[in-house]
């Protein structure tokens, strides 16, 4: 049988210092039914010309040069113009396994019920190098639809330049969209809340880069009240399926933080109980019409529902055993937050 064509969306905007990398890991996949859209938006140094000269060479490869409009915009256009059943997505500064389409493609046939497959990532070192290898470490700890869907509302559970999925999901729930929030998170969030199934082959297949210029880094979009403000809504929605208590939940942790986090959703109409919080400092507290309880005086999994919002994983961790040993279930009566 034909193996199906592969779209390989690749935006690229001033990366002549990077693109060369990125495209000659493309030019090497094992999977050869592939066409690569790069998409130049209004790069002013020589990535255009890195670009032509690669199309060349290579007659997979297809430049689309349109005028600086971000990165949404380059997306967008980029799977406008992709032909294949499969899109890939790359970032001009990353790198792809020589057997990244292949083992991709290949889980996806295996698995038709899958909409979305990420792969395992390795960190190539960068701006900060701590924040981002604990990232890492977590997203490559995700690879299962499970897992990826309960771990949703604490981080985004896919690197983005490293996913690939079927194109008609596209057609069926909508490309990425422009807005006060991070386009990818936006995408995964959506998808998953119209059931798209997502999950990670283990194998490290990109390496990832942390540039300076990365726009994680740059853009305000990629805050971290941009990032609370967009799961907020989706957790709220979530929880008005799940939840059987609803609108009711008691939030795990007191702190700041935590309460700035659980009040963002509290405008989504999630009534908070109480918050619960190991510090005797804050137990007998009152924030707002909610008190601050011991984690012991948190009522049995029948009787309420859990929203952990902890930021530091050693913590989430600790408050995930803590519920299991209390026989609370994740998705039942409990779901991490951050």
């Amino acid at each position: 049988m034909k193996e199906p064509l592969v779209s390989v969306v690749m935006p690229c905007y001033n990366a002549a210092a990077t693109v060369e990398r990125a495209l000659v890991s493309l030019s090497a996949q094992t999977y050869k039914n592939v066409e690569i859209v790069a998409i130049d938006d209004g790069s002013d140094d020589e990535t255009a010309d890195i670009l032509a000269a690669h199309a060349q060479r290579d007659g997979r490869i297809s430049v689309i040069r349109q005028e600086h409009a971000g990165i949404v915009a380059a997306l967008n256009t980029g799977l406008g113009a992709a032909r294949g059943e499969l899109i890939a997505r790359m970032d001009a500064d990353d790198e792809s396994h020589a057997e990244r389409l292949a083992r991709q493609a290949a889980f996806l046939a295996g698995h038709p019920e899958t909409g979305v497959v990420g792969c395992g990532v390795k960190y190539a070192g960068g701006a900060e190098g701590r924040g981002y290898a604990e990232h890492v470490r977590w997203l490559n700890s995700l690879q299962t639809a499970e897992e990826i869907s309960l771990n949703r509302f604490r981080e985004s559970p896919l690197a983005h330049p490293g996913v690939m999925f079927w194109r008609a999901l596209v057609a069926a729930h909508g490309g990425y969209r422009d807005g006060d929030f991070p386009e990818d998170y936006e995408l995964w969030l959506r998808w998953l809340e119209c059931g798209v199934r997502m999950a990670s082959v283990k194998e490290e297949l990109l390496v990832w880069y942390d540039s300076p210029r990365r726009l994680s880094r740059i853009d305000e979009r990629y805050r971290v009240e941009a990032f609370y403000r967009l799961k907020a809504g989706y957790l709220a929605r979530w929880l008005a399926r799940h939840n059987r208590h609803h609108p009711r939940v008691i939030i795990g942790g007191a702190g700041r933080v935590t309460r700035r986090r659980a009040e963002v959703l509290a405008e989504h109409g999630v009534v908070i109980e109480a918050y619960a919080d190991i510090d005797r400092r804050k137990i007998g507290r009152r924030y707002g019409m909610a008190p601050v309880i011991g984690m012991g005086e948190i009522p049995g999994a029948a009787e309420c529902f859990v929203v952990p919002y902890v930021g530091a994983r050693g913590a989430a961790g600790a408050w995930e055993q803590f519920l299991k040993e209390r026989g609370f279930a994740a998705g039942q009566s409990y779901i991490l937050a951050s």
